[in-house]
């Protein structure tokens, strides 16, 4: 039924939990599993090259560990992890991501770090669900 899964993952509880779901998935179906994290909010102004270059380092080292848990989550149950980290607008990101990669499912969690929605329904996976190219599953 699904050949390749794309997972959003930023760290989050949500996001965790949407990975999990994504490993057992790619397992029942024996299919390919990547995961996308998006790096946003890099400064648009900064009063030297520095500056930009400290915030630059520590986000850089914040998906380095993101991509490492979930490497480790998914090697942990016997399944191979591709890992992907991008620039921009999380859901821009994600839905061209899908519609590039061909992706049969998209998995993400119900909230994540965005905290607009985050009592009723997460931004980010309301509208993922709105405009992704495949299907989606939202796990709470």
């Amino acid at each position: 039924m699904y050949r390749k899964l794309l997972v959003a993952f930023d760290g989050s509880e949500g996001s965790r939990k949407a990975l999990k779901r994504a490993i057992i998935l790619a397992r029942c179906f024996d299919a390919e599993l990547h995961s996308i994290s998006v790096e946003v909010d890099l400064p648009q102004y900064v009063a030297t090259i520095g500056e930009f270059e400290e915030v630059r380092a520590q986000k850089d080292a914040y998906f380095n560990l993101l991509v490492r848990e979930a490497t480790e989550l998914a090697e942990a149950q016997g399944i191979a992890l591709t890992t992907h980290v991008v620039a921009g607008h999380a859901v821009d990101c994600i839905v061209d991501f899908c519609k590039e990669g061909s992706f049969d499912l998209l998995v993400t969690g119900f909230t994540g770090h965005s905290r607009i929605y985050e009592t009723i329904w997460g931004g980010i996976s309301r509208n993922l669900a709105r405009f992704s190219p495949c299907s989606v599953l939202i796990e709470k």
